[in-house]
């Protein structure tokens, strides 16, 4: 995609969503909330915990999904120039 983004001075290339930290760190939240959960009571797993997983996965997903809006966008721009 040819985006930079800025870490401690250096600048790199972001070629896919997993590079932007926006999404590094949420999938590390997710993965933090799984394992928080497992600790919930057996009668909130098909509810509140079912929910709350959804919900930090559903961030990742966003932007995975916006990320290939932003590419296809491009992609349709820079074919008919």
């Amino acid at each position: 995609m040819g985006k930079l983004e800025e870490q401690k001075g250096r600048k790199r290339t972001i070629r896919h969503f997993r590079d932007l930290e926006v999404y590094r760190r949420a999938f590390d939240a997710a993965m933090e909330i799984f394992q928080m959960t497992k600790g919930f009571p057996s009668e909130e797993k098909f509810s509140l915990v079912d929910q709350i997983r959804r919900s930090s996965r559903s961030v990742c997903a966003n932007l995975a999904e916006g990320w290939r809006k932003m590419f296809s966008i491009n992609l349709i721009t820079s074919m008919s120039n």
